[in-house]
Order: structure tokens, then sequence, then C-alpha cells
């Protein structure tokens, strides 16, 4: 016998619905189908289950398909994880087969594609040498992408595409096919750059302006404004690993586009990365579709799995 006052409460007269009735979000047809041996990456993609990310996938292969045919932008934002994991060559496969109509990068990732053209090799090791202040020192990329962002200042021009003119004679020519920078500026796909003072290690050389790259930056910021026009009626926005200044950089370029009176509706966005954070998440997957149509997506998983699986997809599919 309980000591306690309160006694549990009698389940007797609740009531119930048949299993029909009360309907169910997920049902046999969304379970994955199996793989059949030998069947590529098309039978693996439509074995898929039609549940959370298996739908989200489907999502931005068809948002990215229907870009591609109706010539719509499609604009690809990048961390730098995104180079260091070695994916430069498969983006720039994508840029030859028509994906990609606009390369945007954070610093780390001009950083890492610049040090690759020239020298086949990047990300130094930072625990070893930010004791003594080696960290962020090297003396080829600090001159060479400083000397390129003030050249482009007095040419007018944004710091994606001064790099890669600086690129077009001094990325070793092993090098170069495997560099966004260089091959997007030869294919004269446009690449934005937008850096925070400090946040770069070009920052601390002594050839750095602040003017130059100021400036450069702000051009690339507005000519990513003008490129994001194109996303309107069925363009697609990935952002690849960057956790902070893209996504802020790209909410901006939004505002923008909507305040000088362009329409910017019914566009897809995707954030990839191994950990979804929070300004990706509201800035790029939700708040560009407030009150004006489109979509977002959120995949979770690292970019050396998950950039080359879309890409093979797309192309299985879609060659």
């Amino acid at each position: 016998m309980s000591r306690y006052s309160e006694q549990p409460l009698s389940f007797d007269s609740l009531k119930t619905v048949p299993i029909e009735a009360r309907g169910g979000k997920v049902r046999v047809e969304h379970f994955a189908g199996t793989y059949p041996p030998g069947g590529g990456i098309s039978a693996w993609f439509h074995a898929l289950p039609r549940i959370l990310a298996g739908d989200s996938l489907r999502g931005v292969v068809e948002a990215l398909r229907r870009a591609r045919e109706n010539r719509r932008a499609i604009l690809w934002g990048m961390g730098g994880h995104v180079i260091k994991c070695g994916l430069a060559g498969v983006l720039l496969d994508l840029m030859q087969r028509g994906w990609v109509t606009g390369f945007v990068m954070n610093g780390a990732a001009s950083i890492h594609d610049f040090e690759i053209a020239i020298a086949g090799q990047t990300s130094e090791d930072v625990e070893a040498v930010l004791p003594d202040g080696r960290f962020g020192a090297a003396e080829e990329t600090g001159r060479e992408m400083n000397e390129a962002i003030a050249q482009g200042q007095r040419e007018g021009l944004g710091m994606g595409e001064a790099l890669g003119k600086r690129l077009e004679s001094l990325a070793k020519p092993e090098y170069a096919p495997r560099s966004v920078l260089a091959s997007a500026y030869q294919s004269k796909i446009p690449v934005t750059v937008h850096v925070a003072i400090g946040t770069d290690t070009p920052h601390t050389h002594p050839a750095a302006l602040a003017g130059a790259i100021g400036e450069t930056t702000h051009r690339d910021f507005r000519l990513l404004c003008s490129l994001a026009r194109g996303l309107h009626d069925g363009g697609v926005y990935l952002n690849v690993g960057s956790a902070v200044v893209l996504p802020e950089v790209f909410l901006k370029a939004v505002s923008v586009v909507r305040n000088l009176g362009h329409p910017l509706t019914q566009f897809t966005t995707v954030n990839f990365d191994f950990l979804q954070h929070y300004r990706p998440k509201v800035n790029v997957v939700e708040r560009p579709h407030a009150q004006s149509g489109g979509q977002g997506f959120a995949l979770t998983g690292h970019h050396e799995l998950m950039i080359p699986l879309l890409a093979a997809i797309l192309i299985d599919l879609y060659a």
C-alpha cells in the first residue's frame, strides 16, 4: 500500500483511434530499396529511403538539375576545408559540365587554393609553428597574394579575379589544373573572395595593404550581389564548409539585391557541413526563403565524402 496521498491516474477511459485513421508519416513505400550488384551510383541513389536526408539529397539534385536546364545561377560557396580536402578537381569538373556559374570563397579557401597552385601543397602544422610565431609566415604566399591584390586594386578587379590573374603566370603548370582560382579564371567563371581583416595569414605579411584588401573584397561583394540576381526563380546557392563569414555575406547579398528592386524568390539554398552551425542554418537554409518561397536543405557529412558523392550522382544521372 502506497503511503502517498496522490494515486496513479487511471487509463481506463483513454480514447484510442484505428491506426488507419491515425495515419503515419513513414510508410513502407518510403523505405530504402536494395542495391543491385553493379548497379552504379544511380541505382544507389534511387534506392535511398524517401525519408529525411535521403529526400533532402533528392531535393538538392533535382534543384541543381532544374537550375542547369533553365540556365539559372548555381553558386558554390566554400570554406577552406573544401580545398584542403582535395576537392578542387571535383568542383572544376562540375564547372566544365555546367554545374557551376560562380564560386564564392572565404579567405581561407583562397589561401589554400593559391598555395596549391604555386607549390602543390598547403595546410601548415599550426601547433608546431605557433609557439615561435612562424604560423602564417610563408613568404611566397604572403608576398604574391598581397601583390596580386594590390595590382587588382589598381586595375579595378575584385580579389578573386586578381588572384586568378596572378596565377595565370605564377602557377606551376603541373598544379594549375588543381586550382579553382587559376582554372576558373581561365574559363572566365567568376570567383569572389570575402575576407575579414585579421582572419587570414596574408594580412600579417609586410606587403599587406589594408586599402587594397578592403577595396578588392568589397568589389567582390558587389559582384556577388550581381551574381545573386541570377538565383531568382530556380537558382541554387550551396554553402560548403563556411560556418560564419560566407553565411553572413550571403544574407547581406540577398538583402542588397531585394533592396535594389530585383526579384529574388523561389530559389534553393543548401548547407553542406560535418556539423550544422547556427549561422548557416538561419542565414542560408531558412531566412532567405521567409515570405519569398523557395526551399533550403541541410546535409551533414564530411566534405571529402559528400561533395564527390553529389558530383557522381549529377554526372551519372545527367552527364
